[in-house]
């Protein structure tokens, strides 16, 4: 059994609460408010209410620590790291919104501008990902290792489209042309 840092438990923690009412808002999306922020970037009160139980749960537990918040907001570290969470409420919010169970919780601890342990929930599946500096990544308890693989073309690959905001569209496709040319089992 992997042995978790107090930070970690910390996250866990935020996480498993706020799942509680997300999965209760994912059972009832139908009647969900949702806002348009942008095109094709959706807020939800789901998003809003997790954000806030995620953020009163860490705030809790470590007082001084900062916050940059998905949903909008950042709030200075009070502590002589630097420390901040770093936290998407609901990771995924297009598939929530439309009841395709594939979304999480994702919050990261920050320390002096670099990542230092992260943790990413998908209630749905009750899979905990989760990775601290200098001890590896773990799902649920179980190690994570790198793929044997040494050659691209015997890779698999997953990616989601970019929305509008803030896209370059062009790089993307371009950067896709080059995977799918050299990977996929149809040659040119």
């Amino acid at each position: 059994m992997a042995s978790r840092s107090p930070a970690i438990n910390v996250m866990v923690k935020a996480a498993m609460k706020a799942t509680r009412q997300l999965l209760h808002d994912f059972n009832e999306v139908e009647q969900l408010q949702v806002s348009k922020k942008g095109p094709a970037d959706f807020v939800s009160n789901a998003d809003i209410a997790a954000e806030k139980t995620i953020v009163d749960e860490l705030k809790y537990a470590r007082r001084d620590y900062g916050f940059l918040l998905e949903e909008g907001n950042e709030i200075e570290s009070k502590d002589e790291l630097k420390r901040r969470w770093i936290i998407d409420p609901l990771d995924g919010t297009t598939n929530f919104l439309h009841g395709i169970p594939h979304f999480a919780i994702s919050i990261a601890l920050e320390e002096a501008g670099e990542i230092v342990s992260a943790v990413i929930y998908e209630p749905t599946r009750d899979e905990l990902f989760w990775a601290e500096k200098g001890k590896g990544a773990f799902l649920n308890d179980r190690r994570l290792r790198v793929s044997a693989r040494r050659n691209l073309e015997d890779s698999v690959f997953a990616t989601g489209i970019p929305t509008l905001r803030g896209a370059d569209h062009a790089f993307y496709l371009k950067q896709l042309e080059a995977v799918m040319t050299r990977c996929s089992s149809v040659r040119r």
